[in-house]
């Protein structure tokens, strides 16, 4: 790639979780010898020196004008960038000419996505020109589906090193999370459904495990949709929402990675209750929330968790690797901040951080298959995040 102007672009700055994303890079970074070249970018210039101006960052901070709706502009900000962090969703109606841009130019791309029959199509129209182009468009670079990737990913460089073998199974067991929904969450949601109902063939894409690997369909996977009760925890596990797109992440990332995990990977992910009959109907309650998971009055765009409940928010997530002769290796990631807004904009802007260093070739992938071990360390260093076996 020739010299650009930026090395990171924050597209969608004035938005609710751009702004985080920003945010972080005046905090995390500020005039530190190797701060990045950064650059703010959305729709209004005026709204830009607005947001730059309230968040602390210096009168320096460029500022880009670019428009979703106006491809040649995206296709300009590319040109001047190494990397393009965007938070523009829902990303299946504002996503499509900027990942075609960022393909283009060999310009790198990371998103919060957590759209999967969009992120199919992507795989399908660019996945090749990438690899030519040398771009890495980095899907679901946040809480969805990090954490969970690249928890998978380190449970089994550890298992290899004891136990001389992959974990054949791995079950993920969300031990305790404390958050808040955005509107942009609820958004993607509405419109993903809105895209079933208008395309029934993306049902099969949405339901499969393997709907992001395509020529690759593994073995049947646990189901994650009905309550049981977890002998080895003695706790009730509850399905959980997000399993949907973390476990096709997982997957992929296995598969690009050329599966280091084995073909015959089994995995599912669950969020635990309690012991006893109160656990059990905690389990239950879940599975009726998930039918309306935002209530009556969703959340609009552009609104989220206020900064107190980002800051009291948390989340700890177990890693349950299991072999047919019985042995188990746990493993733990734990992060501070409510995991859809505070930790998922560190997470995102560190994304950013180790595609500058990173040297794998070009393509549609995952945080895990790109960036693996590199950034579970940025992750620890500049998001507070941890990642360690529990034994």
């Amino acid at each position: 790639m020739a010299e650009r102007e930026f090395d990171i672009v924050v597209y969608g700055a004035t938005g609710y979780t751009g702004r985080l994303v920003a945010e972080h890079f005046v905090r995390e970074y500020g005039s530190r010898p190797d701060a990045p070249k950064w650059a703010m970018a959305g729709r209004s210039m005026a709204k830009l020196e607005e947001v730059r101006d309230e968040i602390g960052a210096p009168k320096s901070t460029p500022l880009v004008v670019a428009d979703a709706d106006d491809p040649a502009s995206l296709e300009a900000m590319c040109n001047r960038t190494r990397v393009v962090l965007t938070t523009v969703g829902p990303y299946q109606l504002y996503g499509d000419a900027l990942v075609a841009a960022c393909v283009k130019t060999g310009t790198d791309y990371a998103d919060l996505c957590g759209e999967p029959a969009w992120m199919r199509e992507q795989i399908d129209l660019h996945h090749e020109a990438a690899k030519k182009s040398g771009a890495r468009i980095t899907f679901s670079s946040g809480f969805d589906s990090i954490p969970f990737d690249l928890g998978v990913l380190m449970l089994q460089q550890e298992a290899v090193k004891r136990h001389g073998s992959p974990a054949p199974r791995v079950k993920c067991r969300v031990r305790a999370m404390q958050g808040g929904f955005s509107g942009g969450t609820a958004a993607s949601l509405t419109e993903t459904m809105k895209a079933a109902a208008r395309k029934p063939s993306i049902i099969k894409v949405l339901n499969s495990p393997f709907g992001l690997t395509p020529g690759f369909e593994g073995p049947d996977q646990p189901n994650g949709m009905i309550p049981r009760h977890e002998a080895e925890l003695d706790k009730w596990a509850a399905p959980f929402i997000m399993a949907t797109i973390n476990t096709k992440n997982v997957h992929r990332t296995n598969f690009l990675r050329g599966h280091p995990y084995g073909e015959d990977f089994r995995y599912d992910e669950m969020m635990l209750t309690s012991p006893g009959e109160a656990g059990k109907a905690a389990a239950n309650a879940v599975l009726d929330m998930l039918k309306n998971p935002f209530g009556a009055k969703p959340p609009k765009p552009g609104e989220g968790p206020s900064k107190e409940e980002r800051e009291n928010g948390f989340y700890d997530v177990l890693f349950i690797g299991e072999w047919p002769d019985g042995a188990r290796l746990h493993y733990g990631v734990k992060g501070r901040y409510d995991p859809g807004y505070g930790s998922t904009s560190r997470m995102l802007a560190e994304t950013g951080m180790a595609l500058l260093d990173s040297k794998a070739g070009g393509g549609v992938g995952t945080p895990g298959a790109f960036l693996g071990e590199a950034l579970v360390e940025r992750l620890r260093d500049h998001a507070e995040l941890s990642f360690a076996v529990e034994d």
